[in-house]
């Protein structure tokens, strides 16, 4: 497993950006795919973003989101962005990140399962106001 510290979150008002990001430890989170996970008060946990080991092509986001989030990792630095635009205030809610060995993917469904990922991290608190 691998540790993660998401950062990044805050009050803000409908229409800005924030950026989340995620730091891991390990030397080997590279070899991770990662997700971004939501959950609202009185709300499931959703999935939000997700990106394979390599950027590029491989990712892959929630129908709520898609074309104002950015799902980026940065292996280099052990870290995983989530670029959020035009908030709305149904963005609000505890932000998590996960990781999962990519060998337990058998297909590209399994990135939207928060049932997946065996790491997770402690979460940050995205508060969009109207």
């Amino acid at each position: 497993q691998v540790q993660l510290v998401e950062s990044g979150g805050g009050l803000v008002q409908a229409g800005v950006s924030l950026r989340l990001s995620c730091a891991a430890s390990g030397r080997t989170f590279s070899s991770y795919a990662m997700g971004w996970f939501r959950q609202a008060p009185g709300k499931e946990r959703e999935f939000v973003a997700a990106i394979s080991r390599w950027s590029g092509p491989n990712s892959y986001y929630a129908d709520s989101v898609k074309g104002r989030f950015t799902i980026s990792r940065d292996n280099a630095k052990n870290t995983v962005y989530l670029q959020m635009n035009s908030l709305k205030p149904e963005d609000t809610a505890v932000y998590y990140c996960a990781a999962v060995d990519p060998t337990y993917l058998r297909r590209s469904d399994d990135y939207y399962s928060s049932r997946m990922y065996d790491s997770w991290g402690q979460g940050t608190q995205v508060t969009v106001s109207s």
